[in-house]
């Protein structure tokens, strides 16, 4: 259950001026009359996802935060469930294990890559990545995020050709 807390603040201020010569009072008053808008500001509590939670609390990170409408994904990498390296030498299904995986975690917040609005690819291979980035075309169907494609020296594990890293936005 996603914790929220509101806090409200905001003031209607009207200050009156009078302006005073002595004991004598003008008999012109000036009013100044100052209206300040209430402004609402959300307080959130992060959510925290861990996919796979021995093997990124043994390396130190948290797959997924949501904050609000914001959620960020940590790079996903072609690994199973004990953290070993899978489809190795094979680029194309490590692509495609890294898409499952986000899959998964997507859905955890209710989403599909047609929330994402980021996308961060790193790979030590950029020729075998552009050979098999038309698989992507089978991930966002209705429109590409932004996003960068980065080539590498490693990742890692020296194993892992390709890494993954999203940003989504779901709408309320």
């Amino acid at each position: 259950m996603k914790k929220t807390s509101f806090i409200k603040f905001g003031t209607i201020a009207i200050l009156v001026s009078i302006s005073a010569a002595g004991c004598n009072q003008s008999p012109k008053e000036k009013v100044t009359e100052k209206v300040v808008e209430i402004i609402e500001v959300k307080s959130e509590v992060p959510e925290y996802f861990l996919l796979r939670p021995a093997i990124e609390k043994a390396y130190g990170y948290s797959h997924a935060v949501r904050i609000g409408n914001d959620i960020k994904i940590s790079g996903a990498v072609s690994m199973d469930d004990e953290g070993n390296p899978t489809a190795v030498g094979n680029f194309e299904q490590q692509m495609i294990n890294c898409y499952a995986d986000l899959d998964k975690i997507l859905k955890h917040f209710g989403c599909t890559f047609d929330d994402v609005i980021v996308e961060n690819i790193f790979t030590t291979n950029m020729p075998k990545f552009l050979d098999a980035a038309v698989y992507r075309n089978e991930i966002y169907t209705k429109q590409f995020p932004t996003g960068s494609w980065l080539g590498v020296k490693e990742l890692a594990l020296p194993e892992l050709m390709i890494e993954i890293e999203l940003e989504v936005y779901k709408a309320d």
